[in-house]
C-alpha cells in the first residue's frame, strides 16, 4: 500500500498542517515526511498562563487556510490519497475546527476523511526515530507516552497488538511539570521552563516518589506537585532551580523505575517514548542509560515529532489503515483506500 496523506492536527495549542508518503505493510511501515508545517500559539496563550479553548479555537481558524496555501502553493497540483485528522483526544472546541476544515477540504478533494486518534498518533511517533528505521525490529516493546494529560505504560507485541499496563490515576506527569512551573511562577509553557532552570540547580531536595515502589504500573503524581507546593510555602527563600531540579528528578525516578521493572518482567526489546514530555532531555538520557544496562534500546523521535504535530497523526492514521482497526469516517469523499 501506498498514500499521500495530508493530516491535520488542532488537538491543543499547535495548528499543524503535514503532507507525508506512507509505503509498506503493518510488520514494516514507512514514512517519508515531505512537509510538515506548524503554527504556534504560545504568545497568544501566556498571559492566561494556560491554554484558553476558544482562543485555540480561533486561532485555529485562522492558521489552517494560511497553512494549507502555504503547502498547496509548494507541491501545487496537491493531489493527496487522504486526509487524516485528529478526531480526539483533546480540547473539543480546537477538535472541531480541525475536523471542520478537513469535511470541507475532503469534499472539494474528492478524497476521504479519516479520524486518527491523538495518543496512537504520540505512540507510533517512534516509527520516525532514526534509531527504529536503520533497525526496525523494536518488539516486544514498552510504549511509554509522558504528555500534558496523559500518562501511560503499554506492551506492544506488534504494531496490531498492544494491552495497557497502567496509566496515572491523577496528575499526568506533564500536568504536574506545569503545575509546579506555575508556583515557581515560571512562564507557560511551564514544562520546558521547569527543566531550562532545573539545569541549573542541584538535587538537593528530598521529594516523594509516588507508587515507585508499588507492584502495579499505575502512577501519581498529584502528591508530587503538592509537596513542591509546601516545599516553597515553608521555604520561600529556597532557591528555585534547586527545587526544579529535585521535582524533576523525582518524576523521572518513578518513569523510569517503572519502565525497567516492566522491560524485565515482559522481556521486551525497546522503550517506546512519546509525547510532549518526550522532549525532556534528562527523561531520554536516564531511560536510555537504565534500558542500555538490561539489553533494551530507547526509541523515540526528534524533538520537533514529540510535541503535537500532524506528522504524526499521518503516522497513526496509515498504521490503522495497515491493521484494519475501525477507524472514524469523517467524510467519504472517494472511497477507494
Amino acid at each position: 500500500m501506498k498514500k499521500l496523506i495530508l493530516a491535520i492536527e488542532t488537538s491543543c495549542d499547535e495548528t499543524s498542517i503535514a503532507l507525508v508518503e506512507a509505503t509498506g505493510t503493518i510488520k514494516e511501515p514507512k514514512f517519508k515526511i515531505v512537509e510538515n508545517l506548524v503554527a504556534s500559539q504560545i504568545k497568544i496563550h501566556r498571559p492566561f498562563g494556560g491554554v484558553v479553548p476558544n482562543l485555540a479555537k480561533r486561532e485555529h481558524i485562522k492558521n489552517l487556510p494560511i497553512l494549507y496555501k502555504k503547502l498547496s502553493a509548494k507541491y501545487y497540483p496537491l493531489k493527496p490519497d487522504l486526509i487524516a485528522v485528529t478526531a480526539g483526544p483533546g480540547l473539543e472546541p480546537a477538535l472541531w475546527a480541525g475536523i471542520e476544515f478537513a469535511k470541507i477540504l475532503g469534499k472539494e478533494l474528492k478524497i476521504p476523511v479519516l479520524g486518527a486518534n491523538h495518543l496512537e498518533g504520540h505512540l507510533y511517533s517512534f516509527l520516525l526515530a532514526k534509531s527504529y528505521i536503520l533497525n526496525p525490529k523494536p518488539f516486544p516493546a514498552i510504549g511509554l507516552i509522558v504528555s500534558g494529560g496523559h500518562t501511560t505504560l503499554l506492551l506492544l507485541k506488534d504494531l496490531k497488538t498492544r494491552k495497557k499496563l497502567g496509566e496515572t490515576r491523577d496528575d499526568a506527569v506533564g500536568e504536574a511539570f506545569d503545575k509546579v512551573a506555575r508556583i515557581l511562577e515560571l512562564p507557560y509553557p511551564g514544562g520546558p521552563e521547569v527543566e531550562k532552570i532545573a539545569k541549573k540547580g542541584k538535587v538537593s531536595i528530598e521529594f516523594p516518589r509516588p507508587m515507585i515502589h508499588q507492584k502495579n504500573y499505575d502512577f501519581s503524581f498529584s502528591g508530587l506537585k503538592t509537596s513542591v507546593l509546601y516545599y516553597l510555602r515553608d521555604n520561600p527563600e529556597a532557591n528555585k532551580a534547586n527545587i526544579a531540579a529535585s521535582f524533576q528528578k523525582a518524576a523521572i525516578d518513578v518513569l523510569t523505575t517503572k519502565t525497567m521493572r516492566a522491560i524485565k518482567e515482559y522481556g521486551a526489546k525497546s522503550v517506546l517514548l512519546s509525547g510532549g514530555v518526550a522532549a525532556n532531555k534528562a527523561l531520554r538520557k536516564e531511560l536510555e542509560k537504565n534500558a542500555k544496562k538490561i539489553g533494551a534500546k530507547l526509541l523515540v523521535a526528534d524533538f520537533a515529532y514529540n510535541t503535537d504535530n500532524a506528522v504524526m497523526i499521518a503516522v497513526g492514521a496509515y498504521i490503522n489503515l495497515l491493521g484494519k482497526k475501525k477507524y472514524p469516517l469523517i467524510a467519504k469523499g472517494d472511497m477507494n483506500v
